[in-house]
């Protein structure tokens, strides 16, 4: 996969892309992440990419032909068109389920923005989604990119060491994960649960299955409203609700 991030400030990039996972990913081949500072692309000797609103308002507005310049540069002659992801506020809520519609991608171009807004051409006319991390505003795209890009790229073939921990993860299997334990068995008298302990892992899988069930009922019931419950979830989540 192929993933460019238009921004102004390209140097807030290099530690997130150069450590961890994401520097993995890339050395084994599995994505190819590039930073372009639209800037360059400007027509304006000054390299001015915003300007005033038409009939007036606070605030400036990015000009559209930087961004139209730097998505054809980056991008060049594919043979199958980019997604091209705006950041915005205003865009659909980012989701796991999203993340994995992206991962199936060959070539990804995300536009972090800043000031007031975007010319709405650019809405209408070269990108393919608008994506928000959440109801809220921030200084710019950059933060809100990266995290959609981590989420993105964790998904793809051979990223991760164990090839289960994606689709074992919340929200991966439109459930809350079941609560995870590891060595000493018993800490300061806080003990594991026997049953993953036991080697029984029928019994282990029907806890973990309750667990996630559980977790999910008290802290994302949500999510539950479009989850297609088996028969036996159905009588688990039950006895859970009889419970409180």
């Amino acid at each position: 996969m192929n993933v460019h991030v238009l921004s102004l400030f390209p140097e807030m990039f290099e530690g997130v892309f150069n450590t961890s996972m994401l520097k993995k990913a890339q050395e084994n081949g599995a994505v190819e992440l590039s930073v372009t500072d639209f800037r360059d692309y400007s027509e304006n000797k000054h390299r001015k990419v915003d300007d005033y609103p038409y009939g007036g308002g606070a605030g400036m507005v990015l000009k559209p032909e930087p961004l139209f310049n730097a998505v054809q540069a980056v991008t060049g002659a594919a043979g199958k068109p980019p997604r091209v992801i705006l950041m915005c506020p205003q865009g659909e809520r980012f989701s796991q389920a999203k993340a994995e519609e992206l991962a199936a991608e060959e070539q990804l171009v995300f536009i972090c923005g800043h000031y007031e807004g975007y010319d709405e051409r650019i809405r209408e006319h070269l990108v393919t989604d608008e994506l928000s991390i959440g109801d809220f505003v921030l200084t710019g795209g950059e933060l809100a990119a990266m995290t959609m890009i981590d989420s993105v790229v964790r998904l793809l073939p051979g990223v991760l060491g164990n090839e289960a921990s994606p689709v074992e993860d919340s929200f991966s299997t439109g459930l809350l994960e079941h609560p995870q334990y590891t060595r000493p068995a018993v800490y300061e008298g806080m003990a594991v649960p026997d049953v993953l302990l036991s080697g029984n892992h029928a019994e282990i899988e029907k806890w973990r299955t309750e667990q996630s069930l559980k977790r999910t009922l008290e802290r994302r019931p949500d999510l539950l409203e479009s989850y297609p419950l088996t028969a036996e979830q159905k009588k688990v989540l039950d006895r859970l609700r009889s419970r409180n």
